[in-house]
């Protein structure tokens, strides 16, 4: 591990507690949050995408204004739902914010994880049928939208050119005479991450050069514990990366729920580490990692057995955001001080984070 980050849902709502109940609470104590992670020293402010629940939704204006605000976090997402998204819109957008962030962007998009609507991204214009009147499964339309908004961030033609319009100057020519998207990043390419919950789809991810997000969430049970499931979707992943051919250091990045137990307020909220569980989500066997929840050496000695977390150049923190900025950051910072050095942490004053060499 080189680095860590916060990982959040956005929840709000006025249950017990509760210090983020409006849409409102959430967007804003999400900008002060990263905002006081940057000044810990935290590499990045990453965000879960969820429609049609009281979550985040609409990751573009928050990373937008967490960018603007700050100068030296990742800003994220982990993960964009591609079934809802129109890819060629979502190029444009994705390519603002790269050049607001200076290229602090980690753009994570997948099929994404089961929603609280049922077919939900029909309701947003998408049916799902292709032209032979097929209905596929949501990985296929995830990745099928994929393929064209990485044809469209890589500058190739995607409309053809309106001849009248052309001596006016509406746009810069693509591959065949057509038009790319604007605005175009030349960055941005590298900066986009595949969330990938199995082995296979992490071969996948590696073949079409994208970094890895891995959550705490496996769609398969290998019979190991969660931590060396997850080591052997990373390697399976850096070793597809090479064999495709791919130049340079992809970026892998693990999500864990990890509390340092420094106080009694910490121990109220987060008792004692769980175990890895195994279950059935959307109608698939999976392993869900554990939590971790102990004082700051106790946590450094089960953090360095986690395999995952060796193999992976960031880790993602869950913070509970109905807490408030004030405890997250209190989380977040006793972290960075009392257990990150010595997972090999480097704050984020020392520069982007890379990739380890493959």
């Amino acid at each position: 591990m080189k680095a860590f980050g916060f990982l959040s849902f956005g929840h709000y709502g006025p249950g017990r507690g509760s210090q983020t109940v409006t849409a409102k609470d959430s967007l804003l104590q999400a900008i002060d949050l990263a905002a006081a992670a940057e000044e810990i020293g935290v590499n990045g402010a990453y965000f879960r995408v969820h429609h049609f629940a009281t979550q985040q939704a609409a990751p573009i204006p928050l990373l937008s204004a967490i960018a603007a605000r700050t100068s030296r976090i990742e800003v994220g997402t982990g993960v964009i739902d591609l079934r809802y998204e129109n890819p060629l819109y979502l190029a444009e957008e994705a390519a603002a914010l790269d050049l607001i962030s200076d290229g602090r962007l980690a753009l994570g998009m997948s099929r994404g994880s089961p929603e609280t609507a049922e077919r939900g991204y029909e309701a947003f214009g998408y049916t799902g049928t292709n032209a032979n009147g097929e209905d596929p499964k949501g990985a296929t339309l995830a990745r099928e939208k994929f393929e064209l908004f990485l044809a469209a961030i890589d500058g190739e033609g995607v409309a053809p050119v309106n001849r009248s319009m052309n001596s006016m100057g509406s746009g810069i020519l693509g591959s065949n005479s057509m038009l790319r998207v604007e605005p175009h990043s030349p960055s941005l390419r590298k900066h986009v991450w595949w969330g990938s919950g199995t082995r296979e789809t992490a071969e996948w991810a590696g073949t079409q050069g994208v970094n890895l997000m891995s959550s705490t969430l496996l769609t398969e049970d290998g019979g190991v514990p969660f931590h060396e499931l997850q080591a052997e979707q990373i390697r399976r992943y850096r070793q597809a990366w090479q064999a495709a051919g791919h130049q340079g250091t992809p970026r892998v990045s693990v999500s864990r729920s990890i509390f340092p137990i420094t106080s009694d307020l910490d121990r109220l909220y987060f008792g004692q580490t769980d175990r890895d569980q195994v279950g059935v989500i959307d109608g698939l066997r999976s392993t869900f990692g554990k939590s971790y929840a102990a004082e700051p050496d106790r946590l450094v000695e089960e953090l360095l057995k986690d395999t995952a977390i060796a193999e992976a150049d960031t880790l993602m923190l869950t913070v509970p955001t109905q807490l408030g900025v004030e405890y997250n950051a209190h989380v977040l910072s006793t972290f960075a001080e009392q257990v990150a050095p010595a997972l090999g942490w480097k704050p984020n004053t020392e520069g982007p984070v890379e990739g380890y060499p493959i």
